[in-house]
């Protein structure tokens, strides 16, 4: 019976964070909605512990805001946090992309071009789900192949604040932005053309800041 352990707690606490996050950003939380902490668990099937902790980070991460003895609620989407969210992000994917291009081998191309061909069948389906998530998957070769693990981290946790207006603009009607900034992404890393990928990883990333206003 080895293989039947107790599940770690950090991993409850993980697995709270994750949902609660996933379900701001798809909207299916909305901004102002007051969260509670024994209502989620019981939705989430676990304790109130891992939810609080996963409220506690949901805060740092400018999703949630607290009232200590009052309230817990989704943060508004305010479009100068949105702005300052996709600065740094694209900052830092203009770093790892500039370490990455060089260390790319045939897979990983591979991957990208995998994950654009996704993208554009979302995007023509009208499916913003997958087409962000194509987005990500895209992107985040060049994270992993870049090895920078603080850039990592910071890219996680602050993408979903501009996943969250890319999901609601989308949602009224806008559109999803062309995979042909993404080929021409490709195109550049696949040339070894590290200036080249790094100006158009600029490019998609100032197009996100200009989303918020």
């Amino acid at each position: 019976m080895e293989a039947i352990r107790p599940v770690p707690r950090t991993l409850l606490r993980d697995r709270a964070y994750d949902a609660i996050r996933d379900a701001i950003v798809a909207g299916e939380i909305e901004p102002g909605a007051v969260v509670r902490d024994a209502e989620l668990a019981e939705r989430l099937g676990l304790s109130r512990a891992p939810v609080r902790d996963a409220f506690s980070r949901l805060v740092d991460d400018g999703l949630l805001e607290s009232k200590p003895q009052s309230y817990t609620r989704v943060t508004p989407l305010v479009a100068a946090d949105v702005r300052d969210a996709a600065a740094v992000v694209g900052a830092l994917h203009e770093l790892v992309t500039r370490v990455a291009v060089p260390r790319l081998a045939a897979a990983h191309l591979t991957a990208m071009r995998a994950a654009n061909e996704r993208f554009a069948d979302a995007v023509r389906a009208g499916d913003v789900e997958a087409a962000l998530r194509a987005d990500d998957e895209l992107h985040d070769v060049l994270v992993r192949v870049s090895g920078n693990r603080a850039a990592a981290a910071t890219v996680a946790r602050y993408t979903p604040l501009v996943r969250r207006l890319e999901r609601q603009r989308f949602g009224e009607g806008g559109n999803c932005r062309s995979a042909g900034l993404h080929e021409r992404l490709i195109e550049a890393c696949a040339a070894g053309d590290v200036d080249g990928a790094v100006f158009v990883t600029a490019e998609i990333w100032r197009g996100l800041e200009e989303l918020a206003d």
